[in-house]
């Protein structure tokens, strides 16, 4: 195992830098997700981590060494693509068998390697067959009997369940953790999808515009974002948002929105007058006899849940029930909003308040 250290590390293409100065320290045997939208520099990161990418400044360690300008075969990883990059025209066995072949290792010394990853991943009937007798998840289990048998001391992961489709993606999802259970070793995985990152990581990296916005365990992450990117980021359905003027309300404030709403705010640390933005959970928002009422447009039934939409001053809200309700389209509700699970950002700079 490998603890990895960035320090100040960027990435420049000409005139352009498109990763600004990451600071990340990953523990040994730690899962860690860099997640972010398209185009954000998590791919981009890890292809440095990996020596696949020149890093334009700052420095890089992997197990206490300096890893800057060490070639790719040098730093003991292990990369898993999104496109599994099998060879078509070797069996099963010679794929996962490639890396430790092309060492120059002998037979007697892999072939138990191979076996052990075989039975761990499921494989161990498949070794014979070729690529195109697979189905996606098997060969993305090759992929990773390949990984495992070199027995680095960090895994690279680049978005490698987004070639699958949903379900298999969630059994891929557990098979992946079980196996980072089982081997220990360091994970450094990237992904856009959020319930990955959620589901998947001791800590979880989120990145925007090839900057960290925030870094944390999960449920840290998404009860207490650090600002509006991140709320809106992590979460399905994403966070409600509604911004407005902080005004007086009696012996408090409120949030003033458009249609002359008004959404109490008690305990909140903020002055009338304050330009900010409330954001709620879909399935912190309660339906109550009093409260705040919310025209519903569309309805989601999804079977455990249902998502109701509407506008609530203006502002477009979603509230998830999870009974089953008998509401239908046009149809008023009443809502109110738990003071524990209201999140308040400044709405200028997009950082939490309180």
């Amino acid at each position: 195992m490998a603890a990895v250290q960035l320090s100040g590390i960027y990435k420049r293409y000409g005139d352009t830098q498109v990763v600004h100065g990451i600071d990340l320290h990953i523990d040994d045997g730690e899962f860690v997700v860099l997640v972010g939208p398209s185009g954000c520099g998590k791919s981009t990161l890890m292809r440095m981590v990996a020596g696949l990418e020149e890093i334009s400044g700052g420095e890089l360690t992997i197990g206490g060494t300096r890893a800057n300008s060490l070639p790719p075969q040098q730093r003991n990883i292990s990369m898993v693509f999104q496109s599994y990059a099998l060879y078509p025209h070797l069996s099963v066995y010679d794929n996962i068998a490639f890396g430790p072949k092309i060492r120059k290792e002998s037979s007697t010394s892999f072939k138990p390697r191979i076996e052990a990853a075989a039975k761990m991943l499921n494989l161990s009937g498949y070794l014979d067959r070729l690529p195109r007798a697979l189905s996606g998840g098997q060969r993305q289990r090759v992929a990773m009997g390949r990984a495992v048998v070199r027995e680095p001391s960090l895994f690279l992961f680049d978005e490698p369940l987004s070639n699958l489709d949903a379900k298999l993606r969630v059994q891929m999802r557990t098979e992946i953790k079980a196996l980072h259970q089982r081997l220990k070793n360091t994970v450094i995985y990237v992904t856009h999808d959020q319930i990955e990152a959620m589901t998947m990581a001791d800590r979880i990296v989120v990145m925007n515009a090839g900057r960290i916005e925030q870094i944390g365990r999960p449920l840290e992450l998404y009860d207490r974002p650090a600002n509006l990117f991140v709320a809106s980021f992590l979460g399905s359905p994403s966070m409600n948002f509604a911004a407005g003027e902080v005004v007086s309300a009696g012996s408090g404030v409120a949030l003033q929105l458009a249609d002359n709403v008004q959404i109490p705010l008690p305990g909140a640390a903020v002055k009338p007058g304050a330009k900010v933005t409330l954001g709620v959970r879909p399935e912190h928002i309660e339906t109550s006899n009093e409260g705040i009422p919310m025209d519903v447009e569309v309805i989601e039934p999804t079977g455990a849940e249902t998502h109701l939409y509407g506008k609530i001053g203006g502002a477009a809200w979603c509230v998830t029930m999870r009974q089953r309700a008998s509401i239908e389209p046009g149809q008023r509700v009443t809502v109110r909003f738990p003071e524990q699970d209201m999140h308040l950002f400044d709405t200028e700079s997009g950082q939490r308040l309180g």
